[in-house]
């Protein structure tokens, strides 16, 4: 079947025949096999058309990681419809912005969000029907319909919608991006786009289908947790494990408990992992490798752990935009720590000057990406869609460079770039210094406001256990400060050093250097490092 005329669920459909009866989905002690799953999430879709759903409906999808969140997402797309995914992190105003802006006309949410959804419903007006999963749906509230309960939604058999899908053309989902330099923007992917990135991801991954287990620990709201951990897994034959929150301890038993072969993970969670003790070394056996993304993975990091459990980390990187996945370090081929790898099948991505025009290997500029993956554009917002592109080539904000072997690397996103009197400083090559300094768990770096420089880099750093508490503001600050003089020019070494117990993330994983911005508008003025300025 050809990409363009291939939507999701006929993808899904085309293996339910061939894994009828292997594991699909194991979730706190349930188990659903291949043909179970094809048949829940097709009464899911009777139901939603039983509602007056047609295609081309928003339904959001405000679920926890666990065995409910494929079936509704499924149901949706089988339905016609489009899945808006929402972060679980939001807060009821933010989440109610999404769903308002996308027109939702149902929302599928899990009991524990049963007060936020309370909240923000009359701030949602389109909102027909909300299906609570999980336990029963909480009393009406006055003058809005009563929720349905997820039992009660999927219980009755009915014909399952026939939809005439034009993958090239129809929305699968809107994936709304972080907000983090205006309002949020709903990234249109069609069917193409992500039956294009799960055909290229499958194979630059070499998944065996019907052989691998996929541990899900990522948020499946997340692009990336949904093609890799979601996607992959189920367009395969293969098996999803997932879990509603992130305990390195728990990942480990699981990993043993359920013979995960893959596990896909941001730098946060392999530096949370390699904190456990050495006896649950064993536990990690059964992988045949990891992959991160969603952010930069120190060079030291994926070094200590490739070490310690024996499994090799394949960096690969992509926006939600692209679907995401653009790019991954060859699978059981030459990996280049510190870059992101090649372009995945049918991807291209090349590096350009602010004016778009192409640059030499080795220089620094923006990465672009071209393929049938990438986005339709912006929900309502063609102005913004059409700053996103040089062409049709997708500017994807970051920045980085492609060496003479075509490997890419990330400096840092453009926003991010730190410019110190007139000169550009990339936070990623310092925080690469501080993750190699003795004592170091975490460390991120972003840009000061500065009357004299312009800016002036702050580095936010935890520290491992062990170190005393007594030493931060001496000898700890002298070490960092050492160790980036003897690897950075004098203009990159930070000039502050803030200590926090944990750098602030979000449900992905990813540091969240917004939220450092913040407090160093706290800090402002507060120097915590000698020779600070």
């Amino acid at each position: 079947m050809e990409i363009a005329d291939c939507a999701l669920p006929d993808m899904f459909r085309a293996g339910v025949p061939r894994f009828a009866r292997q594991q699909a989905i194991v979730f706190d002690g349930r188990t659903l096999n291949f043909a179970e799953m094809d048949r829940i999430s097709d009464r899911v879709a009777a139901a939603l058309a039983r509602q007056g759903i047609r295609k081309g409906d928003r339904i959001g999808l405000y679920c926890i990681n666990s065995d409910w969140f494929p079936l509704a997402y499924f149901g949706i797309l089988k339905a016609g419809a489009v899945v808006v995914p929402i972060n679980l992190l939001l807060n009821p105003k933010e989440v109610a912005f999404i769903l308002d802006d996308a027109g939702a006309r149902a929302l599928f949410y899990h009991a524990v969000f049963a007060s936020a959804v309370a909240a923000l419903r009359p701030s949602v007006p389109d909102l027909a029907f909300c299906v609570c999963i999980g336990a029963p749906p909480p009393a009406p509230v006055q003058s809005l319909p009563p929720d349905i309960a997820w039992a009660e939604f999927v219980e009755a058999e009915g014909p399952t919608p026939l939809v005439a899908f034009n993958p090239a053309e129809d929305l699968a989902a809107i994936l709304y991006t972080s907000g983090t330099t205006g309002r949020p923007k709903g990234a249109m992917l069609t069917h193409r786009n992500l039956v294009s990135n799960i055909r290229s991801t499958l194979q630059a991954m070499h998944v065996e289908p019907g052989e691998e287990r996929f541990l899900v620990i990522l948020p499946l709201f997340h692009a990336f947790a949904a093609m890799a951990c979601m996607f992959l897994p189920l367009m395969s034959g293969s098996a999803m494990v997932p879990l509603s929150r992130f305990d390195p301890l728990h990942v480990a038993r699981m990993i043993a408990a359920e013979r995960i072969t893959l596990f896909m993970g941001v730098p946060s969670m392999y530096v949370a992992l390699l904190r456990l003790p050495d006896d649950v070394t064993p536990h990690f056996e059964t992988l045949k490798f990891c992959v991160s993304g969603g952010a930069a993975l120190p060079v030291a990091v994926m070094r200590e752990f490739e070490a310690r459990f024996g499994k090799k980390i394949y960096e690969g990187d992509g926006p939600t935009e692209c679907s995401p996945v653009t790019c991954v370090n060859p699978i059981g081929g030459e990996t280049k720590p510190g870059t992101v790898g090649l372009p995945v099948p049918d991807v291209e991505m090349k590096i350009v000057d602010e004016q778009g025009r192409d640059v030499a290997d080795g220089t620094i500029g923006e990465i672009c990406v071209r393929g049938p993956n990438v986005m339709k554009g912006y929900w309502k917002m063609p102005a913004e869609t059409r700053e996103a592109f040089f062409g049709d080539w997708f500017r994807t904000g970051d920045l980085g460079a492609r060496d003479a072997d075509g490997y890419f690397s990330i400096v840092d996103r453009r926003k991010d770039m730190i410019i110190v009197n007139g000169m550009n400083i990339y936070p990623r090559i310092i925080e690469e210094v501080l993750a190699r300094c003795a004592g170091v768990r975490e460390a991120a770096v972003v840009g000061e406001p500065h009357a004299m420089h312009g800016e002036i880099p702050v580095a936010y750093v935890a520290l491992k256990e062990g170190v005393p508490a007594a030493e931060i503001i001496g000898a700890t600050i002298a070490h960092l400060r050492a160790c980036c003089l003897e690897n950075l020019g004098r203009h990159e070494v930070p000039r502050k050093f803030i200590f926090l117990p944990e750098l602030p993330k979000n449900a992905a994983g990813k540091i969240m250097k917004r939220q450092l911005r913040k407090h160093g508008e706290l800090e402002r003025g507060v120097t915590l490092g000698p020779g600070a300025r």
